[in-house]
């Protein structure tokens, strides 16, 4: 079964340890410009929004491909760009609905999470937790929960 990165933005300060540690991890550099990561701080809304590949079903990151550099990891469920085949079109990161696809300015390849083989390292640094690793039945009850104390929370100030 596959695993999904899901994000709390209640949960983030926007500390980007996620985007160093993605850096150092992937490129070798701490710079979030090489991270296949970011946070997006929306200070009109109080919220920082960790932001990655969302690993579509049917990507249209690899439908747009124009040298088919998208491969699928059956380890993980996403597709991954395939550095040999890519052509750095910029194509895929144009068509993206998430802007999860970048250049890695030192190298000047596209670059988007691949979840780090199946041990996302991000998940591992968050020091609140703010990103986790699951599976899609471990999520539906997480929102369930999360549902219900909102849910909860909403009746008690109400009464």
């Amino acid at each position: 079964m596959n695993k999904y990165l899901v994000f709390d933005p209640s949960k983030c300060t926007g500390c980007r340890t996620c985007e160093m540690v993605c850096s150092i991890y992937n490129s070798g550099v701490g710079n979030s410009a090489s991270s296949r990561r970011t946070v997006i701080k929306m200070d009109q809304l109080v919220v920082n929004l960790p932001l990655s590949c969302q690993q579509c079903f049917d990507p249209i990151c690899k439908k747009v491909c124009p040298a088919n550099a998208f491969v699928y990891d059956e380890k993980t469920g996403c597709y991954n760009i395939d550095q040999d085949k890519c052509i750095g079109c910029k194509i895929c990161m144009i068509a993206c609905p998430f802007g999860a696809i970048s250049i890695e300015p030192n190298t000047n390849q596209m670059i988007k999470c691949d979840l780090c083989g199946g041990d996302p390292i991000c998940v591992e640094f968050c020091p609140n937790k703010a990103i986790e690793y699951v599976t899609a039945d471990v999520y539906g009850i997480m929102r369930k929960k999360k549902s219900m104390e909102e849910m909860s929370n909403l009746m008690s100030s109400v009464l």
